[in-house]
């Protein structure tokens, strides 16, 4: 007879890391107090090589890299972190140019994170020259059921049989060329508000459960505007809504550039 040991159970990790929210050019004291990190300590600002890295701390036994790798397939757990960090994220976007950092970014210590400032000196720099002054705006356009043309009925015989056919043919040209021509509108709505912004990103149509709108995301764009020209873009989008019924177009921001930040591909904040 064999026997199947059962797996010893992982110990807890102890101690407490540093997760990293976004990194700034400067900031205040008073920018920073008063706001909860992720484990709901206040942040703190780490320094190195001209750039402020604002962090907070971040107990493994729930954010170590074991414990994470648990809890990021915990949707509950997931919401909560995402939402604590963006308000992190937001409060410093509020006060000036920030390069978002990863959702779950932890790193060892506070002389980790100065290295990462140093090593990636250059990019995140260039990065926050980019972003100042600008603001990244969202613009979701929804289908309105019932603008599109709708084919008529084709007449014929042939017996009731025939006629269902005809019907579901007529019924999936008329879907067919609804979404055709929503499509068309987005495509046609997201090359105008591009060309008023400094960058513009198509992202993939959110599904309705998560959109909770009632009908299909035909556009999700994300657009990063100058604040000067903040009241063109803003001008151009109800104008694009006027000139295309066939979307309900929504408006979202001022939001952190979410959008607009290379995150490097492969790097682990576990080294």
């Amino acid at each position: 007879m064999t026997t199947t040991a059962e797996p010893a159970p992982v110990a807890p990790e102890t101690g407490s890391g540093v997760w990293l929210h976004g990194v700034v050019a400067e900031v205040a004291p008073t920018t920073l107090a008063g706001i909860p990190g992720i484990a709901g300590t206040p942040v703190r600002a780490v320094t190195g090589a001209g750039l402020v890295a604002v962090v907070g701390d971040a107990p493994l036994a729930e954010y170590g890299e074991e414990a994470l790798r648990r809890n990021l397939e915990d949707l509950g757990w997931l919401e909560r972190a995402a939402r604590a960090h963006h308000a992190v994220v937001d409060a410093l976007a509020r006060a000036g140019a920030v390069v978002p950092a990863r959702l779950a970014t932890v790193h060892r210590d506070d002389d980790r994170v100065a290295r990462v400032l140093a090593e990636r000196h250059d990019e995140l720099s260039g990065t926050l020259a980019r972003l100042t002054g600008r603001e990244e705006w969202g613009v979701k356009g929804y289908v309105v059921p019932g603008v599109t043309p709708r084919t008529e009925e084709p007449g014929g015989g042939g017996g009731a049989g025939a006629a269902y056919l005809r019907r579901r043919r007529a019924q999936l040209t008329a879907r067919e060329e609804g979404q055709r021509i929503a499509a068309d509108a987005a495509a046609a709505v997201h090359a105008a508000l591009a060309g008023h912004a400094v960058a513009a990103r198509r992202h993939a149509p959110q599904d309705r459960r998560l959109s909770g709108a009632a009908t299909a995301m035909a556009l999700n764009g994300a657009y990063l505007v100058d604040r000067a020209g903040l009241d063109g873009f803003r001008a151009l989008a109800g104008a694009l809504a006027d000139r295309h019924p066939e979307l309900r177009l929504e408006l979202t921001g001022p939001w952190p550039a979410y959008s607009f930040v290379t995150e490097p591909a492969a790097e682990s904040a576990w080294p």
